[in-house]
């Protein structure tokens, strides 16, 4: 039910939420820079080095449905903790592995307690903030997570830089020691009554049964808008090497790009939750579309900054709907059956945009993969417009 009444719950939030975020998304940022680098020096070859990479990737969303399963038996707050210290001694594992194997294990291992970390965030903010509240805490986190991952390489440079690549992975241990504090003395959560066997087919089933259209409407779009996202990442540097830019006018390109959809989160989730989600998602997708279908038409330094600069702004307007969608979305005292499948549906969109985008590329050029990619981000923004309902004023039962 809307609760226009309740006082704004960033506040309460801050340390509890956002701040723990941030330490564990400029960890994950510092980590996803320079694994490639400790796979190579462990004698991993490129491609070896590329998998390990998407480990991580892989390991969220295995562990997608297992993640809600156990916020679902444990509550928000034993999940969140449960998720830092496996992220931080997986960390430690990763920084000092003595082959690939094990570093490839140990990322696919912190992939997995980043599922737990994503979903429980989530859910905690589902049951606790009122509808209305939900886009501007949601995209909080969206915000935090952007940030961090734009410091973390940074971070994670000084530290490779000065003490070796084992200390640019062990920044996430330390931020996960640190956000393990904060989540310990701030967080507070409801009392909880669950005393009831999870049966994980049992469970899915179940949630696909009841939720099936909206996963088949609202959950589509959104697997295409993580889709593009994620190969938006790939095009925009490819193509820039394709131009013949040097490393660092690629770096201006990607990091004004950033910069630029880092400053749109919170604004965002006040339109949010002013006007509804859809005024978030469809122009988002469109624009992201519209962005890469152009991207081949680019021929120099400042046409293709142009269009980073578009696509970053476009991506900045869809921070945290993902999330808030899949809040609002969720019923209540199930919210993390649901949210466990809602992730799994929409990380097969995160995982699969590279794969598309090399696919197309392979077979075909990578301007082709491109324009694919963004008439697909155009159909998704025409699904959310047309099929998705409009989760703001959605009213749970009970």
């Amino acid at each position: 039910d809307q609760e226009t009444s309740k006082p704004l719950l960033i506040r309460t939030f801050g340390l509890s939420i956002y701040a723990p975020t941030l330490l564990m998304a400029i960890g994950q940022g510092s980590v996803l820079a320079f694994v490639v680098l400790s796979a190579r020096d462990l004698g991993a070859s490129l491609g070896i080095a590329g998998l390990i990479f998407a480990m991580r990737g892989l390991g969220v969303m295995v562990f997608d449905i297992p993640a809600g399963l156990a916020l679902a038996r444990f509550g928000p707050k034993k999940a969140m903790l449960i998720s830092i210290i496996l992220t931080g001694a997986f960390s430690i594992v990763a920084a000092f592995s003595p082959n690939p194997i094990v570093l490839g294990l140990a990322i696919f291992a912190v992939g997995g307690a980043t599922s737990l970390w994503m979903v429980s965030g989530v859910g905690l903010i589902s049951e606790s903030a009122p509808i209305d509240q939900r886009g501007r805490t949601m995209s909080l986190i969206g915000g935090s997570n952007r940030i961090g991952a734009f410091a973390g390489p940074a971070i994670g440079g000084f530290a490779a830089e000065g003490f070796g690549l084992e200390a640019a992975l062990l920044i996430q241990a330390f931020g996960a020691a640190a956000a393990l504090i904060l989540v310990f003395a701030f967080l507070q959560e409801k009392n909880r009554v669950r005393d009831r066997t999870m049966h994980l087919p049992l469970e899915v089933r179940q949630t696909l049964n009841e939720h099936g259209r909206s996963f088949l409407t609202t959950g589509i779009a959104m697997v295409i808008l993580q889709l593009v996202r994620q190969g938006r990442q790939v095009i925009l540097p490819l193509w820039a090497d394709e131009l013949g830019l040097s490393p660092s006018e690629i770096g201006l390109v990607i990091g004004f790009a950033s910069s630029l959809d880092m400053l749109l989160f919170y604004p965002v989730g006040i339109v949010m939750d002013r006007f509804g989600r859809k005024w978030s998602a469809v122009p988002s997708m469109s624009l992201l579309g519209v962005s890469l279908l152009i991207v081949p038409f680019t021929d120099s330094f400042e046409t293709l900054l142009l269009v980073g600069l578009l696509s970053g702004f476009a991506n900045g307007l869809g921070s945290g709907i993902m999330m808030t969608v899949g809040a609002d979305l969720a019923p209540r005292g199930r919210e993390g059956e649901f949210l466990g499948v809602w992730r799994f549906i929409t990380d097969i969109g995160t995982s699969g945009g590279p794969f598309l985008v090399a696919g197309i590329a392979t077979i075909s050029t990578l301007g082709l993969a491109s324009i694919a990619t963004g008439g697909i981000g155009i159909v998704g923004a025409a699904v959310m417009a047309s099929l998705a309902p409009e989760t703001l004023r959605r009213r749970h039962p009970g």
